[in-house]
C-alpha cells in the first residue's frame, strides 16, 4: 500500500492563504445552523488517517466524514455515558441521566476504535467504522444486533471512580489508554481481545478493517504516583491532563500548582520537575518529532520546551485567558491552542498560529468568538475547532 498523501511543506509566509477568512467549514447538529447559538461542543478528534472527525455535544458523540459535512452522512452513539458501566470484569448497573461527554480519542493505531470518558466517571471504547456496525460489549456475545438510526454499539467500558472525567491518552502502541478524574484519580487501562491476549494492532492503521473485535478494558491504578512533599506528607495538589512520550517511555503530568511532571512508564519513578509556570498547567503536548513540549497554563501563557535541554525556547503571549487546548501540526512547524470556555462570546478571538522553531504567531484565522478546543489534521494543513456558533468547524486546507 503506498504511504498517506502528505501535502508540500508550508511556508509560514504562505499560512494566511491557506487559512483565509471566513471559509471555514461548519459541522452542524441541524440542516440550518444557527448565526447565534454556541453548542457545546468538545474535544475534537481526528483518527489516524483523518477520514473521521469526532466531537462530543453534551451527552452525545457525534462522528463525521470530514469531506460531507452533511449530519446525513455522520454516525451518532446518543446518550453515549447514560446507561450501565462495568467495574474491573465484573459487570454492574449504573442509573446515569445522560451524562456530559468530556473527551474522546480515537486509537492511533486502529482506523474506527474511539474512546471516551464523561461526568460519570466511566471510559468507553466505540467501534465506529460501520454506523450500526456489529460490535460486541465487553463480556457480551460478538456480532450483536445493529444499533437503529446509525448509533454505533459501544465495544467495551470500565468504571474509574464516580468522579467527572478530565483526559484521554492513548500510548502510542494503541494498546492502553491512560485516563484520569477530577479526583485524582489516574489509571492506564490495557485494550484486550476477549480471551485476555493482548490485541495484535497493525503498524499499518487502514490494513485493519473489521468490524467485529471486541474489547476489555483492565485498569492499573496509577494514583499513587504523585511525589510527596518536603513536609513528607502527600502534596497539597492535583494533576491535571497527562500525556505519554511518542516513545512510550515517559509520562508527562500538568498540575494544578504549576510545574510539569515528568514519570519513568511503566515504573511510573519521578524523574524530571520542569518548572513550567507559577499558575495550574491545563494543557500539554509534544511535536510529532518529539523535540518540542508546548504547556498551557491558567496564566494565559504557552511555553514552548526543548525536549533534550528541557530549556524554555519560547513562550506564547497571545492570549488574554487561561490555555486549556494545544495541538502541533502533523509536521511539527505549528502550533495551536484554545483558551475559550462554555459558551463564552466574549474575550481574546481567532485562531493564532505559531511558527513553533520562532515563536512568531504568522497568522490569525478569524473566528466569532475565543476558540475553546482544537486539533490539527493529522496529514493536512487544517485545524478543527470548537468555540463558534453552529457547531465544529474545521479551516485550512482538506485536500492539499
Amino acid at each position: 500500500m503506498a504511504p498517506p498523501y502528505r501535502p508540500r511543506r508550508l511556508g509560514f509566509n504562505e499560512v494566511a492563504d491557506r487559512f483565509p477568512a471566513k471559509k471555514a467549514i461548519v459541522f452542524s447538529e441541524t440542516q440550518r445552523p444557527s448565526p447565534t447559538l454556541v453548542p457545546n461542543v468538545r474535544s475534537p478528534a481526528w483518527n489516524p488517517t483523518g477520514s473521521m472527525l469526532a466531537h462530543s455535544m453534551t451527552t452525545n458523540i457525534r462522528v463525521w466524514n470530514p469531506e460531507r459535512p452533511d449530519i446525513r452522512a455522520s454516525t451518532e452513539m446518543k446518550d453515549a455515558h447514560s446507561v450501565g458501566t462495568t467495574t474491573g470484569k465484573t459487570s454492574t448497573a449504573y442509573a446515569h441521566d445522560g451524562k456530559t461527554v468530556e473527551k474522546v480519542q480515537f486509537n492511533p493505531r486502529t482506523e474506527g476504535l474511539l474512546a471516551s470518558t464523561a461526568q460519570d466517571g466511566v471510559v468507553k471504547l466505540w467501534d465506529v467504522r460501520l454506523p450500526g456496525g456489529g460490535t460486541g460489549l465487553a463480556g457480551g456475545p460478538v456480532g450483536g444486533a445493529a444499533g437503529k438510526g446509525g448509533i454505533t454499539p459501544k465495544a467495551g467500558e470500565h468504571r474509574l471512580t464516580d468522579a467527572r472525567g478530565m483526559f484521554l491518552n492513548w500510548h502510542p502502541d494503541g494498546k492502553q489508554l491512560l485516563s484520569g478524574t477530577h479526583s485524582d484519580s489516574i489509571a492506564v487501562l490495557d485494550v484486550r481481545k476477549i480471551d485476555n491476549a493482548l490485541l495484535e494492532i497493525p503498524s499499518n492503521p487502514a490494513s485493519n478493517n473489521s468490524a467485529n473485535l471486541k474489547y476489555e478494558l483492565d485498569a492499573t491504578d496509577h494514583s499513587s504516583i504523585k511525589p510527596l512533599d518536603p513536609s513528607g506528607g502527600k502534596a497539597k495538589w492535583f494533576f491535571g491532563p497527562m500525556i505519554f512520550t511518542h516513545a512510550g517511555t515517559e509520562l508527562i503530568a500538568t498540575s494544578t500548582e504549576g510545574p510539569v511532571y515528568i514519570f519513568s512508564y511503566p515504573d511510573m519513578q519521578h524523574i524530571h520537575t520542569i518548572t513550567a509556570h507559577t499558575s495550574a498547567t491545563y494543557s500539554v503536548a509534544q511535536s510529532p518529532a518529539g523535540t518540542t513540549l508546548a504547556v498551557g497554563s491558567a496564566d494565559s501563557l504557552v511555553t514552548l520546551w526543548d525536549t533534550t535541554t528541557l530549556q524554555a525556547n519560547h513562550v506564547l503571549m497571545n492570549y488574554t485567558t487561561a490555555v486549556r487546548d494545544i495541538s502541533f501540526s502533523f509536521d511539527g512547524q505549528y502550533l495551536v491552542a484554545g483558551h475559550g470556555h462554555d459558551g463564552q462570546k466574549d474575550g481574546d478571538k481567532g485562531l493564532h498560529i505559531y511558527h513553533t522553531d520562532t515563536g512568531e504567531c504568522v497568522h490569525t484565522a478569524e473566528t466569532n468568538n475565543p476558540v475553546r478546543d482544537v486539533a490539527w489534521h493529522p496529514l493536512r494543513y487544517a485545524v478543527a475547532y470548537s468555540g463558534d456558533p453552529g457547531g465544529l468547524k474545521v479551516v485550512g486546507g482538506l485536500t492539499g
